[in-house]
């Protein structure tokens, strides 16, 4: 018994450390998202609208915020993520531009305004009901605004010749510049930003169920694509029943012998 027990204690550290590595404790990703959940953003951000003129980013915080951060000019997952994001305001009751508003922002500095105006008009294009175009605004920006940004919403991405290997998100801000939620992946429920937004409005903070999609799906930068994680889920399983396992020896009453 007592073999067992040693044997199920080992199994339980090694796959509680892949846990752990797994959900985030290992050191920052150099491709990937890392929640800044409850953290503001700092108030001297700027980024340049589509008329080439510069907004400092607090000051257009009136309402729940969703940060797109993209850049124009990729070639796989920002189209399929923009797409997406239409087709949930499309989808979704509320209303873009009162309610809350979303602001799309290059993290590229070389994009200029020729390219977020072609954006904002192609996405745009993909709404067919009446709308606010005010709601859903197109931006670009400097090199020392983007690093400003991104290291405070926790979005790593990495050069790959003339691109970008990145991953996506709407990264939700209050009124008052805090992180308070974040959707993952490249498609959205409507009832997912209706939460977001209300809990964003109420100031309130957490996770949502495409965080554990999430977990459960690895961006493929080579294959620009988000792939079932076998190896993470495997070892998660693994360690749930040998937990139950480890509970079962444990608590199990003991027989009394009988003379």
């Amino acid at each position: 018994m007592k073999n067992i027990l040693l044997i199920l204690v080992s199994t339980l550290v090694v796959f509680t450390s892949m846990a752990q590595r797994g959900q985030g404790y290992a050191p920052q990703p150099e491709i990937g998202i890392v929640e800044k959940l409850d953290e503001f953003i700092p108030d001297d951000i700027y980024i340049i609208n589509t008329d080439g003129e510069r907004e400092n980013l607090m000051s257009l915080l009136d309402k729940p915020t969703a940060i797109a951060i993209v850049y124009y000019r990729c070639p796989g997952i920002c189209s399929p993520f923009m797409t997406s994001v239409a087709e949930v305001v499309q989808n979704s009751g509320m209303e873009i531009g009162k309610e809350y508003q979303i602001l799309n922002i290059s993290f590229d500095p070389t994009e200029g305004t020729n390219l977020s105006i072609a954006n904002q008009n192609s996405y745009h294009m993909l709404i067919s009901k009446d709308f606010d175009p005010d709601g859903w605004r197109f931006f670009t920006t400097d090199s020392l605004n983007s690093r400003k940004l991104t290291d405070a919403v926790g979005f790593n991405y990495r050069r790959q010749g003339l691109d970008f290997l990145h991953t996506s998100a709407l990264i939700f801000l209050s009124d008052e510049g805090k992180v308070t939620r974040y959707l993952h992946g490249t498609y959205f429920l409507p009832m997912d930003l209706k939460l977001a937004v209300v809990e964003t409005a109420e100031g309130k903070s957490g996770p949502s169920m495409s965080r554990l999609l999430s977990f459960c799906y690895s961006y493929d930068p080579a294959g620009q694509a988000y792939v079932f994680n076998v190896t993470r889920v495997a070892g998660i399983i693994i360690l749930f029943f040998a937990v139950m396992i480890f509970l079962v020896l444990v608590l199990k009453p003991k027989r009394k012998t009988t003379n």
